[in-house]
């Protein structure tokens, strides 16, 4: 079976025809061709690199269908900078070395998006947060620098410069 669904990924409308048990991750590197979400556990929800930010919330998109996020907005890696500027986040990861290999690294940010737009942004939350995407290549110290380093610079912007930074 098929159903029609349209999904806003970074802006952009993907209106498509797909299988009803098409997964969303599968949706957004086949139907939208938007390859920085990656695949890490074979599709069972364990390791987090495939997370993206769902209608403002970080959501694991191999365990969401597509036909469940018919209508709704999502963001991924390549729609986290804004008007040709990086998101702090990304600056901060490109500034504390926090890359590793960079597989991993679109998921921690997209975790790590939902976790800074909100109040919950202590230590022991950025530690808490990052403990859902797995990394082998670290032991997180220079991905939690990042993070803090990413806090630092949102927490000098003022309230207009911010909001441009989480369009969700």
């Amino acid at each position: 079976m098929s159903a029609k669904v349209s999904i806003t990924i970074n802006g952009q409308l993907y209106p498509a025809t797909v299988e009803n048990r098409m997964l969303l991750v599968d949706f957004i590197r086949e139907v939208a061709g938007l390859t920085g979400t990656h695949v890490g556990c074979s599709v069972e929800g364990r390791c987090g690199v495939c997370t993206v930010v769902l209608e403002g919330k970080a959501v694991k998109s191999c365990l969401m269908l597509a036909v469940q996020a018919d209508g709704a907005r999502l963001l991924t890696i390549e729609g986290l900078a804004q008007d040709g500027r990086l998101h702090p986040i990304q600056e901060g990861f490109w500034e504390k070395h926090a890359l590793q290999c960079g597989f991993c690294t679109p998921g921690q940010m997209c975790t790590i998006y939902d976790l800074l737009k909100s109040d919950r942004r202590s230590d022991e939350e950025i530690r808490g947060a990052l403990s859902g995407v797995l990394c082998p290549c670290t032991g997180y110290v220079h991905i939690v620098e990042a993070v803090k380093a990413a806090r630092t610079k949102l927490d000098a912007m003022s309230p207009q410069e911010r909001q441009k930074f989480f369009p969700l």
